[in-house]
């Protein structure tokens, strides 16, 4: 018998291997860093601060990920290369001591209308071969319970080579799934109001049709006029019935118009498909209006929504159908689970159990698996991401969060930093961007970037630890400890606004009185029905503006200018002070670069390689054309003006000859959100979260409205950010506006003049009014989650008393 023995090495040889234990970066540029030169630990959790537009994504997630990622990119054959993204080598001098990246951002996950919370993981797969082991009555593979799969079946000869000989023999298939035939595996029907097509007095040539893009002028002309199924010059009231039935429903049938092969299509399967394939929220917002002015949804009369035939619904495990299993509340589901002991299908049921557990774990129970993935929330999406990381066995490995706060409340952000350090702690390297200050104190490492934002930021201003922050004297160190205090004395309200028997998701019948003329604060746990209240019950109301939490919608080509809508203005002025057209000063127009077409650079498509982006040499960046630029107003070109800061633009269009009032009311509001230091040119893709959030703000507090309702207004705020927030918030109140609030964060909670706390728990275990009065009030009772948070932030002591006046009804 022979032992083997181990001699442990002397610590004092370490191996070369062994020194790699730093990330170094040199000469960072990308977007506003200016020569960024950083060294960070790894197998360490090191936090990004600064304020919004500081430089902290272009570091982490623009340098520092996307070269990790890159690089693994540059290890697969060129065939495979073809089929991913091609990324761009970022603008750095030397990055060394990169591990593989894992990147966990905020991106909405698919908006699709097949896409659910089941479908996005491996919960839905999982759940179907568990079904097609043990439902009875049995129907067959996996596949009979999935709602993407339709039950086809056919018969046929078919031609097989056999013995040097070509034989035919009949053949047939069928193939069980599980989708509902009625709605497709959607869940939901519509119904078409064909009066929002088209206006029957006119004929199609004269413009009946009342669909967006549907011009005559382009293809649509040619094809309607050369199809040959109905008169495009007859008035579609005397349309006979076959004529009717194709312009709205023929099925796709190839025509040649011109020499040219064409397809026409009918009016209704074509929006089916361009329009509501996708969710309603994806939509351009032209787009949007029409959809939900033409089109009503309704619940699936054959399936109630559940998206599965009646043969997948009869199969079920323990007298529950896999229909019933999404629709439970996932902790619910996972106790459900526990349940089932049957050794035969033990590994899938250890699987299950650990997805499920990790959904609770990470804050998420509350969900359940059929909930489409396009009603998810930005934080709600980032945490479901983590979900297949959080039993990984993979170690050295750089995980990236973008705010991974976002949507918490101050209960569940504790629960965050736990997952965050054990993923540090099995031997990973965890870079997180965040403004939180509950986050900011478990870091091993803070790296703070500015001074300021935009052309004022992108430097280190401190790098060590948190201790060195608080006395670093940086803006982030300075307000670190910041805490807002309970106001003396709130407002009155001007009335109320009633809500009767709430019940949309899990609210449970909420009658609840919203009142008018103050700042009102809805605040409880992530998954209590603060969204739910307001999406089903406010929003939508005569004088009700809401800005929510959707991403903005630009290409590389869009800007503040253009997305605001002061670029129009701004061209009328041009066009008005030199007596030309309005158009020869747009960049997407007349007035573009003939070399770049206005786009400033031009892209050189690299096949499987990264693109390269070369500024045009014609027009030097400027994306007009030199005549173009001679046209000046105020002294200034239309390049120049472009070019400006938001702070520069408000100043030159408030007085003398570029006096613009349109204009400048924009660009007072983008000053009153602090966005000042933004150039009106910038492309949108370049901004930062919070960037996008107020941009998007700014650009609503401009619609006529009586009542505002900011979802998460923080989301990507600094602390010195939320002081001016507040700011903002109370001029809005003060100016005879109302102003409700859903929010997490403490500065906010403890702003307000009436906080309503929706709670207690998430859920089922939510969807209650838990409180309401005035913060003061809140702190003093400490009887919800938000109490005993909103508490210990504001430093009251347990039974203490303030002397804030409460909020008469």
């Amino acid at each position: 018998m022979r032992t083997t023995t181990k001699t442990a090495t002397p610590s004092a040889d370490l191996q070369i291997a062994d020194s790699h234990d730093l990330i170094r970066v040199q000469g960072a540029r990308e977007n506003n860093l200016k020569d960024v030169s950083v060294e960070i630990p790894k197998r360490r959790l090191t936090v990004f601060t600064g304020v919004s537009g500081s430089g902290k994504s272009s570091l982490v997630f623009g340098t520092i990920a996307a070269e990790s990622q890159r690089m693994i990119n540059e290890t697969y054959s060129t065939f495979v290369q073809g089929f991913m993204p091609a990324l761009a080598r970022p603008d750095v001098d030397v990055l060394d001591g990169l591990t593989t990246a894992i990147i966990v951002d905020q991106e909405r996950m698919g908006a699709n209308a097949r896409s659910t919370v089941g479908t996005a993981t491996d919960a839905n797969a999982l759940l179907r071969i568990l079904f097609s082991r043990l439902g009875q009555p049995y129907l067959g593979s996996p596949q009979a319970y999935s709602f993407n799969v339709a039950s086809i079946s056919g018969a046929g000869a078919v031609s097989i080579e056999r013995g040097g000989a070509t034989v035919k023999e009949r053949r047939s298939f069928s193939i069980t799934g599980g989708m509902c035939s009625r709605c497709e595996g959607r869940g939901s029907v519509t119904d078409i109001d064909l009066t929002a097509l088209y206006d029957e007095r006119k004929s199609i040539n004269e413009g009946a049709l009342t669909i967006p893009g549907y011009s005559m002028d382009g293809w649509f002309g040619r094809i309607f006029n050369g199809c040959g199924f109905f008169d495009a010059d007859k008035p579609i009231r005397d349309f006979t019935k076959r004529e009717l039935a194709d312009l709205l429903h023929k099925e796709p049938t190839k025509i040649k118009i011109e020499g040219i092969n064409l397809t026409y299509e009918g009016l209704i399967p074509k929006i089916q498909k361009s329009m509501l394939s996708k969710g309603v929220d994806t939509l351009q917002p032209h787009i949007r209006a029409f959809v939900e002015r033409a089109v009503t949804f309704t619940v699936c009369p054959d399936c109630n929504g559940t998206r599965l035939n009646e043969g997948a619904r009869s199969s079920k495990v323990h007298d529950v159908s896999i229909a019933d299993a999404c629709a439970m509340q996932i902790s619910d589901l996972a106790v459900w689970v526990r349940g089932l002991a049957e050794p035969s299908i033990a590994p899938l049921l250890a699987s299950l159990q650990h997805l499920l557990n990790s959904f609770v774990e990470i804050g998420l129970g509350y969900l359940s698996l059929d909930r489409s993935s396009g009603t998810l929330s930005g934080g709600e999406s980032q945490r479901t991401k983590m979900i297949r990381h959080l039993g990984s066995s993979l170690t050295d490995v750089t995980y990236v969060f973008d705010e991974p706060t976002i949507g918490l409340h101050p209960h569940d952000i504790q629960r965050m930093n736990t997952l965050l350090v054990q993923l540090r702690d099995k031997g990973n390297t965890v870079l997180v961007v965040e403004h939180k200050p509950e986050m900011i104190m478990i870091a091993d490492h803070v790296i703070d970037l500015g001074p300021g934002a935009g052309s004022d930021g992108g430097s280190i201003v401190f790098e060590g630890s948190l201790a060195g922050l608080r006395s670093s004297g940086t803006l982030t160190g300075r307000h670190l400890d910041d805490r807002a205090a309970v106001k003396p004395t709130v407002r009155t309200p001007s009335g109320i606004l009633q809500v009767r028997g709430a019940d949309a998701h899990n609210l449970q019948h909420v009658d609840v009185d919203i009142p008018l003329g103050v700042l009102a604060v809805l605040t409880g746990v992530a998954g209590s029905g603060k969204s739910s209240l307001i999406r089903g019950s406010v929003s939508g109301r005569d004088g009700v503006v809401t800005v929510d939490q959707g991403a903005i919608k630009g290409s590389r080509r869009s800007n503040p200018a253009t997305y605001t809508g002061m670029l129009e203005p701004i061209r009328k002025a041009f066009a008005k002070a030199n007596g030309v057209k309005p158009a020869l000063f747009s960049s997407n127009s007349e007035g573009a670069c003939p070399n770049c077409n206005g786009a400033g650079v031009i892209y050189t498509d690299l096949g499987m390689m990264a693109g390269v982006a070369i500024r045009c040499e014609v027009c030097e960046g400027k994306r007009f054309q030199a005549s173009v630029l001679e046209f000046r107003l105020g002294g200034h070109d239309i390049s120049e003006v472009l070019a400006m800061s938001v702070t520069d633009a408000h100043e030159f269009f408030g007085a003398g000859e570029a006096r613009i009032p349109a204009a400048h009311a924009v660009l007072g509001r983008l000053v009153d959100v602090g966005l000042g230091y933004l150039s009106l040119g910038q492309p949108l893709p370049t901004l930062s979260g919070g960037e996008r959030q107020r941009l998007k703000l700014a650009t609503n507090m401009a619609e006529k409205g009586d009542v505002y309702i900011l979802d998460e207004p923080t989301a990507g705020l600094h602390l010195a950010d939320v002081e001016n927030l507040l700011g903002l918030l109370d001029r809005i109140v003060d100016s005879g506006k109302s102003v409700i609030v859903i929010e997490h964060h403490q500065a906010v909670m403890a702003h307000a003049d009436w906080i309503i706390d929706l709670g207690p728990g998430a859920g089922h275990d939510g969807g209650r009014i838990v409180f309401e009065g005035t913060p003061a009030e809140l702190v003093v009772a400490r009887s919800t989650l938000t109490g005993e948070h909103l508490a210990a932030y504001v430093g009251a002591a347990a039974g203490g008393r303030t002397g804030v006046e409460p909020l008469g009804r």
